[in-house]
């Protein structure tokens, strides 16, 4: 029988804090390297130079590719990252390659080195939210969990808003080498140091009690059997067609395309697409603390509330965006847009976190995040074919592929509230990899 569970001193709380909030750090700083290839699009010294000036379809690749190699680091990494390093090992490893590879960028060799490198660097950062939510279950009993995951996933929402004002001026006001070797610098200088001081191993009770009973390990098993176990957490299936959905609204219309939406098709000014661009991540960032403070006073059969709720609104405000006449009007249905799709980030891991056996929380939520940027990675490809395809409506065409992803959401969400499934959690409180095995789960 599973341990009961013993709330956390008043020493250990600040600390675990604090490792949640460098992750928040991390995941800030992760997003605005995402979005630089979304403002150097738009940057013509940036094309000419690479060779992809007018080239929808290639513009698009380049956060295609990214999210491939993302995607199958988060899948096929992760097990290892687990078993053999753990989060604060697996985080220096990543944010260190982060660092170099930004640095590299710059100095590619035309499109196809540019490519290859966005590929490595989209691999490196693969592990990152398995790695997060690793820690989150590691140091949370699983009341909690709500308020950390929604913390340190405001990173998100946080640096995209920042992120693409932030590269914008610095393309604009000096040239486009200088944005990747400032985040280069700010993956080493703050990403490293914050993780080397406050990531540290797991402090809940619980595990700790279980480390002195000296119960088998996870990381003992390797690889191949901890992504085994994974691969049966209950509801993974539907997770993963959520997952897939919100990546695709986030990486398609959210991202990739939001700036040349904002100048070419709205006609905004540089300096005004800068600010309408962060608006939409400014409204997710208190949707998603909203988000993650209803997850903790939720019963367990409600949390696809969430989703049902912030598809329906996600889909809407997309329809208000492409058929609405006033640029204004569009612009206000992308905030508010933005604030729906942000309603739904923390519930995912908050699921992964219930539903997947306790020692393979991270190698699950890799399976999630990794299938779900594969899939989702085709998104910004694929509005560029329907921009390129679409003649004069050829933006409104792209973003109509966001409102499918939301009724996949949606249908998915409806199904959960009707078929909850019985949570790992519901049998104790949270465990490690060093717990007994967790008890066996209903087939999804």
């Amino acid at each position: 029988m599973a341990p009961t569970a013993v709330p956390p001193t008043a020493a250990a709380a600040p600390r675990r804090w604090a490792g949640v909030l460098s992750l928040l750090a991390v995941v800030l700083i992760s997003y605005i390297d995402r979005v630089n290839a979304s403002v150097l699009i738009t940057d013509r010294a940036f094309t000419d130079h690479f060779g992809m000036t007018g080239d929808r379809v290639l513009q698009g690749a380049l956060m295609t590719v990214f999210l491939i190699g993302y995607g199958l680091a988060a899948f096929f990494l992760t097990p290892l990252y687990e078993s053999a390093l753990g989060a604060r090992r697996g985080l220096l490893v990543s944010v260190g390659l982060w660092a170099a590879l930004t640095l590299l960028s710059p100095y590619a060799l035309g499109a196809l080195m540019l490519v290859a490198v966005r590929f490595l660097l989209g691999a490196s950062e693969g592990p990152l939210f398995s790695l997060k939510t690793m820690y989150v279950r590691e140091h949370f009993a699983p009341h909690e969990v709500g308020r950390p995951n929604a913390v340190s996933s405001m990173g998100v929402s946080l640096g995209t808003a920042a992120g693409l004002p932030l590269i914008t001026y610095l393309v604009h006001r000096y040239d486009w080498h200088t944005s990747f070797v400032l985040l280069a610098l700010l993956n080493a200088a703050i990403g490293l140091p914050l993780i080397a001081l406050f990531i540290r191993g797991r402090r809940h009770p619980d595990h700790e009690r279980a480390e002195r009973q000296h119960v088998p390990s996870g990381a003992r098993r390797g690889v191949v059997a901890t992504l085994r176990e994974a691969l049966r957490t209950p509801r993974l299936g539907c997770i993963l067609l959520i997952e897939i959905a919100t990546l695709a609204y986030l990486w398609g219309g959210g991202t990739s395309w939001l700036p040349a939406y904002l100048l070419q098709d709205r006609h905004f000014s540089l300096g005004q697409m800068g600010a309408v661009s962060a608006l939409p991540f400014l409204m997710s960032l208190g949707s998603g603390f909203l988000g993650g403070y209803l997850i903790d006073r939720l019963s367990a059969r409600r949390l696809p509330l969430l989703f049902v709720v912030g598809a329906l609104g996600t889909g809407s405000c997309v329809l208000l965006v492409i058929t609405a006449d006033a640029a204004w009007l569009a612009a206000t249905g992308l905030v508010l847009a933005g604030g729906f799709w942000g309603l739904q980030g923390p519930a995912i891991p908050t699921l992964v976190q219930r539903h997947a056996p306790a020692d393979t929380v991270g190698s699950a939520y890799g399976v999630v995040n990794g299938v779900g940027n594969l899939v989702s990675a085709f998104m910004p490809t694929a509005m560029g074919a329907a921009i390129a395809l679409g003649g004069g409506h050829g933006f409104s065409a792209g973003y109509a592929l966001l409102i499918g992803a939301q009724a996949i959401t949606l249908g998915c969400g409806a199904w959960l509230l009707l078929r909850p499934g019985r949570p790992a959690t519901d049998a104790g409180p949270v465990t490690s990899r060093t717990t007994s095995p967790a008890p066996p789960h209903p087939t999804p």
